[in-house]
């Protein structure tokens, strides 16, 4: 009886303080990033949820393209994900581009969240976004 009430009482404590990271997973996370490639700026808009992310970029050439992400969270450190992702670019100069990135976002408590990267067509960047819960 007692392992009994203990299991019950872990399981209730493990979904009062799972739910709110459970949460965080399913509503997405969108962003915007800053970045410069040879003296040039260069921007992007994404989101991220369920430990994927999606992120429509402009290179400092005019070219455009999706690039798609993987978020992986150490153990035990939640508020850090580091990314890789792979794109493709459609530049109207050289056609197209096959794109790679990986960099770190940091989720502070609070509504914000701030992260930086490097890609190799639009360089080193910046990214701000905000939690939609």
């Amino acid at each position: 009886m007692k392992n009994t009430l203990l299991c019950s009482a872990l399981l209730g404590l493990s979904a009062v303080f799972l739910a709110p990271s459970a949460q965080a997973q399913l509503l997405p996370q969108p962003w915007v990033s800053v970045g410069v490639q040879d003296s040039e700026p260069t921007f992007s808009v994404g989101v991220r949820g369920l430990g994927l992310g999606v992120e429509l970029g402009l290179t400092n050439e005019s070219a455009v393209g999706i690039d798609v992400m993987k978020f992986i969270s150490p153990p035990l450190i939640g508020q850090i994900s580091g990314y890789v992702g792979v794109g493709l670019y459609n530049d109207p100069n050289s056609g197209q581009d096959f794109a790679y990135s990986a960099g770190v976002q940091i989720l502070p408590n609070g509504n914000f969240f701030f992260g930086a990267g490097y890609h190799n067509l639009r360089g080193i960047n910046g990214q701000i976004g905000f939690k939609l819960y």
